[in-house]
């Protein structure tokens, strides 16, 4: 067989050294030469024969390893030079660093919260792993496994971490071709046998990061997981393995894993639907709710759901009696009135349906203004209704805090215009010194939002679109009046939800929340 097949894929940088080089001072140049890393690979052909395609994708993968060790030290020394202008500027030793996690994790393009977790990972590399750290820039370990060595030796002294780090160094091959269980396993015992107080400390302190979290999964389902202590946790597991079982043996036809997941969700909530008492709110057009139409609606808390699925949620599954939920034609909420929609809700179920009204084309919602400190509950739901996550870029952390774009105390008003929903750790960063946000004022889009850091970077922010939006420009436009005139008239200008003339929204589009509760 020809020796060349297996060479090692080498990548030709034109005007510069190669990545991990030494390439003088930082600065234009040296971006300049990784920027053309990027170029020159984009531009490389593929490899012709099989075993070719292999040896380049194990090549890549090293590559992408030595990136991961190269941005772990540019982290590290970007810390460390922020802590000292810090340190000049007269911060307390106390708040150094804060917001340096948030900075990295912008330019990363992920959430603050990780962001935070990867410049930890960093000062650990290169401060106290230096053999963990060469095996990652030399591509022989990738990032994830690095991270599964750092958190195993989290609660060790610096001089342990080292000593484990060197006993567990890639170089001696004790783990080619071990798992990450195996290395995890590896690390454990290895930080168990330096200090092994501190090892048992941190396995009593973890029951307090107990908690319960939700994300979405795909096809209108979720991933709920529970963190729990051992104990409790196989506890639970063979509870719902044995009422499985159970019902199993009596002839029920639902899988186990069916009959596990039912009976969880009915001792949580008390009630075989799964709901006790718990608002869930979907968004979506007055077309889709009323005439069929296919535009996806949104969860909050969960994302887009098909539109024949949000219908069925309120009518299909377990009918109730017909009944009528009636529209304030001034304020847009349900009211004792003659007029209103008519809609057969699922047994149980209380209906609230409110318009919000969407210019055409950017999809922007029509609201009002507050000279309030704090912004009112239909302020707060219309920001909730409109920014659905977090808005710092990258972040899709729930919402926590409503916060003023441009602070109170600058002046800033309470308005929908200056209003962003945010997580709470995005809301304590922004109040740091040097970074600035501003509202993105341009009528043709969706409500933007513009982050300044400290560095002077700068990070847009757009308002997801809401069910019915379309993209801007004159045919859109046209379509959404079409659309428009075919399935409604235009509201009057009292129907506008801050009592403003709708004359300026020429071709306002209606939207429905639809709030439910089981009762």
């Amino acid at each position: 067989m020809d020796s060349s097949r297996n060479a090692p894929l080498k990548v030709v940088i034109v005007g510069g050294s190669a990545l991990g080089q030494s390439a003088g001072p930082a600065g234009p140049v040296q971006i300049g030469r990784t920027r053309d890393l990027i170029d020159g690979m984009a531009s490389l052909p593929l490899s012709a024969g099989d075993l070719e395609l292999i040896d380049e994708v194990r090549a890549l993968e090293e590559l992408k390893s030595a990136i991961a060790g190269r941005q772990a030290r540019a982290a590290v020394a970007f810390d460390l030079a922020q802590r000292r202008v810090q340190a000049r500027a007269g911060v307390p030793v106390a708040e150094q660093g804060r917001g340096l996690g948030a900075q990295l994790a912008l330019a990363r393009r992920e959430s603050p919260a990780r962001g935070g977790r990867l410049l930890g990972l960093a000062r650990a590399l290169v401060t106290e792993m230096p053999h963990t750290l060469a095996a990652l820039e030399s591509g022989r370990l990738n990032e994830w496994r690095a991270t599964l060595l750092v958190r195993e030796t989290a609660c060790l002294s610096a001089a342990d971490r080292c000593a484990v780090d060197e006993e567990l160094s890639p170089d001696t091959g004790a783990f080619d071709g071990a798992g990450d269980r195996q290395l995890v396993a590896a690390a454990r015992a290895a930080a168990y046998r330096r200090d092994p107080r501190s090892v048992t400390q941190r396995a009593s302190h973890a029951a307090r990061d107990r908690h319960v979290s939700l994300r979405p999964a795909p096809d209108t389902m979720t991933y709920l997981t529970a963190l729990l202590p051992v104990a409790q946790g196989v506890a639970v597991h063979a509870e719902l393995t044995r009422h499985a079982d159970t019902c199993r043996a009596i002839g029920d036809e639902r899988s186990r894993g069916q009959l596990m997941a039912d009976a969880l969700v009915e001792r949580t909530t008390g009630t075989s639907g799964g709901f006790s008492r718990v608002e869930v709110q979907l968004i979506m057009t007055d077309r889709t709710l009323l005439q069929g139409d296919s535009e996806p609606a949104r969860l909050t808390g969960y994302g887009i759901v098909p539109a024949g699925w949000a219908r069925d949620l309120l009518t299909t599954t377990n009918p109730g009696q017909f009944k009528e939920f009636p529209v304030d034609q001034a304020t847009g909420q349900v009211s004792g009135g003659a007029s209103g929609s008519s809609i057969e809700p699922k047994r149980g179920f209380e209906v609230w349906l409110r318009r919000l009204y969407t210019a055409p084309g950017s999809g922007e919602l029509v609201g009002v203004d507050s000279r309030s400190r704090l912004f009112t509950t239909g302020q707060r739901r219309f920001l909730q209704a409109r920014d659905d996550l977090c808005r710092t870029p990258y972040c899709d952390a729930p919402i926590r805090h409503y916060d003023h774009i441009i602070p109170w105390h600058t002046n800033g008003p309470t308005s929908l215009a200056n209003g962003a929903g945010l997580c709470e750790a995005c809301n304590h960063t922004k109040e740091l010194d040097g970074w600035r946000a501003r509202p993105h004022a341009d009528p043709r889009r969706r409500h933007g939002l513009k982050v300044t850091t400290p560095t002077g970077h700068i990070y847009h922010s757009t308002a997801p679109p809401l069910p019915g939006s379309r993209p801007s420009g004159r045919g859109r436009e046209q379509e959404a009046g079409t659309q428009h005139r075919s399935s409604a008239p235009p509201p009057s200008p009292s129907h506008a939800p801050d009592g403003r003339s709708t004359q300026a929204y020429p071709h306002v589009q209606r939207s429905l929340r639809v709030d439910f509760v089981y009762a």
